[in-house]
């Protein structure tokens, strides 16, 4: 039922349609940015979460789904992929971003969040208590080493103490790539959302035991990447994609973003190698 409601919630919601007031170009006003969700669900108690903690994982800083709501009996991950029409727009080989992709981007992160709060709002209807540790005020991140904070964050760079990508992995819905995105069944173009939930729901299996297994190596996303961020060595570094992207902000404020190693890649809208 909750699936149901939610696959409709984003086919109807306004938030998922960029506005006339917000669009680009009078072109885009009524772009639909999202397709339907897919869904992962793990055991709070899932011992792959304490994994997380672990400096080549998350880092210590990550805080268990207990941590932030007593009584956590489950977590519900959610991939929401992109638009066909999102995608294509991206295809370019040129370095900047699409409008579409920028929209999809700022304005779509804002949907993600109403998802959350709605899937919220049909929890509370049934009496589940759940938390969204990505609008929570305990949430935090960074993107350079900061001393001034506690000890669990020393060193910790482009990190958070709740990350969604491994979270998504932990609840079922897939593994990791090059460019440290997350690969699910409908390929890695798209965000994800979670929320930490009071009522047991049916755990995902994984199907898979490697972080990287449904990653190819084909390289794709390198050739893509316009900051030359990634390589089969080192994956994806921070620090450069990082800094491209503040460039794409100068350019276009309030949005900036690129997606150019999620688009026009084997992995974009399916697992590499299967159909679908």
């Amino acid at each position: 039922m909750l699936e149901k409601q939610i696959e409709q919630f984003v086919m109807e919601n306004r938030l998922n349609y960029v506005s006339e007031e917000e669009a680009i170009a009078p072109e885009y006003a009524g772009l639909r940015m999202y397709d339907p969700p897919i869904w992962g669900y793990g055991d709070a108690n899932d011992p792959m979460f304490e994994e997380l903690k672990k400096k080549e994982a998350v880092g210590e800083q990550f805080l268990l789904p207990d941590a932030w709501l007593p009584d956590a009996k489950s977590v519900i991950s959610f991939f929401i992929p992109f638009t066909d029409e999102v995608k294509k727009s991206n295809w370019t080989d040129a370095a900047e971003p699409s409008a579409q992709w920028l929209h999809a981007r700022i304005e779509g992160q804002r949907f993600v969040i109403a998802v959350c709060d709605e899937i919220q709002r049909i929890l509370k209807e049934e009496g589940i208590i759940s938390v969204i540790p990505a609008s929570d005020p305990r949430f935090e991140s960074v993107t350079k080493p900061d001393p001034e904070r506690g000890e669990k964050w020393q060193g910790a760079s482009y990190t958070s103490n709740w990350s969604e990508r491994h979270v998504a992995f932990v609840c079922g819905l897939g593994t990791f790539g090059l460019s440290k995105g997350l690969i699910t069944e409908k390929g890695i173009a798209g965000r994800l959302g979670s929320l930490i939930v009071s009522e047991r729901f049916e755990p995902r299996k994984r199907e898979y035991t490697d972080i990287y297994e449904y990653c190819t190596r084909c390289g794709a996303c390198i050739r893509r990447c316009p900051a030359g961020a990634i390589s089969l060595e080192n994956g994806k570094e921070h620090l450069p994609c990082d800094q491209f992207l503040e460039e794409t902000k100068k350019k276009y404020a309030p949005r900036y973003g690129c997606g150019k190693c999620q688009t026009k890649v084997p992995c974009e809208s399916r697992i590499p190698g299967k159909r679908g």
